[in-house]
């Protein structure tokens, strides 16, 4: 991305689109009971919630009432259908995992298969996105918490950490290629969740053979354990890579959270929140989803950035938005063109 010299300036930036993960599906209930909902009632009334603090985009697991996460797309159809009546304006996005917390005691933490992914473009009604992660990797959760972090709560249970510790996400080349397809043909934008630069690369290379051809919406995540962990080089060098046509996001864990969410809202980036990413505030004060929303509303507010409602971010990340070919994709997005047959030298600019 371009930074002009006047690119700190809150009114040459886009309006912050804040997303929040309120539904937590690594915690177990009694985590924080307070902050984790249970039935559909309280996850529809938790969305309301954020969404009136501020946070336009909703990150979506969903539990079933015995507290574990639901691995039923019926479920998920029965939140989306509460979800689109009580927030109309809200940009629901379902988390591609569906949800990734251990069955039990000594359970691994593992995703579903490549099979029941794919029918994440079969809800219905259909979501606004489906994440989506690019290339499989560890995804060691635990590594960046500190005692801290999990005193009190059930990721004390060395079986559990150690199911965390050993977690993976499989997006193999064949699954993230036709996830694609799928998502497209059914008019779902996938948003982009990648953990390094290795992983943008193969996003830009999607684009260029024409594999994916829409906006670019891409969550940078920095929670360690495989992924980028939250140094300002890492997120400074993934910014550079970023083209200046995408929307970027910054997401990582526990208490790196808001400095974090601080940098992005300072440079005109967007933030994400919620107990998915901590449920920490103060060194241990634990602060619920919507407390976190207005936190960062009120940060926006101090620099001078203006939120977004709910129909201006979906301006800004151009839901409904397709393109025609990679050619169009490319020049959109502010990447160079492909080379054309029998052209020399350093790439065009588009």
């Amino acid at each position: 991305m371009h930074f002009h010299d006047d690119a700190l300036f809150p009114e040459v930036q886009d309006k912050l689109v804040i997303t929040c993960a309120p539904y937590g599906p690594e915690w177990e209930l009694d985590d924080f009971r307070e902050d984790l909902p249970l039935t559909i009632e309280e996850h529809v009334q938790q969305a309301v919630d954020c969404y009136e603090a501020g946070a336009t985009v909703l990150h979506i697991h969903v539990r079933e009432l015995d507290g574990h996460g639901s691995k039923r797309l019926s479920k998920f159809n029965e939140l989306l259908a509460g979800l689109r009546e009580a927030v109309p304006d809200m940009i629901l996005q379902v988390g591609g995992s569906i949800s990734f917390a251990p069955e039990g005691d000594g359970a691994d933490a593992k995703w579903l298969s490549d099979d029941t992914r794919h029918m994440l473009a079969e809800l219905d009604p259909a979501p606004d996105q489906v994440t989506i992660a690019i290339n499989t990797s560890q995804m060691n959760i635990m590594e960046l918490m500190t005692a801290d972090d999990i005193a009190g709560t059930s990721m004390e249970r060395e079986d559990l950490a150690a199911a965390y510790r050993e977690m993976t996400v499989p997006a193999g080349p064949e699954w993230v290629e036709e996830h694609l397809r799928r998502l497209q043909a059914a008019g779902i934008q996938p948003h982009f969740q990648l953990s390094s630069i290795p992983q943008l690369e193969t996003v830009e290379r999607l684009i260029r053979r024409g594999v994916y051809t829409g906006p670019l919406n891409v969550t940078w995540v920095g929670i360690g354990g495989g992924f980028d962990g939250p140094n300002p080089y890492n997120i400074m060098n993934f910014i550079n890579r970023v083209p200046d046509g995408a929307i970027l996001t910054l997401e990582t864990l526990m208490r790196s959270v808001v400095p974090v969410n601080a940098m992005a809202i300072a440079m005109g980036l967007h933030s994400r929140c919620g107990n998915e990413d901590t449920i920490w505030g103060r060194k241990g004060t634990k602060m619920t989803s919507v407390e976190q929303v207005r936190q960062l509303v009120r940060i926006a507010n101090e620099l001078g950035r203006e939120v977004a409602t709910g129909k201006e971010a979906r301006d800004i990340y151009r839901i409904g938005e397709s393109y025609a070919d990679a050619d169009e994709t490319l020049a959109r997005l502010g990447y160079a063109p492909n080379r054309r047959p029998g052209q020399v030298g350093f790439t065009q600019h588009a």
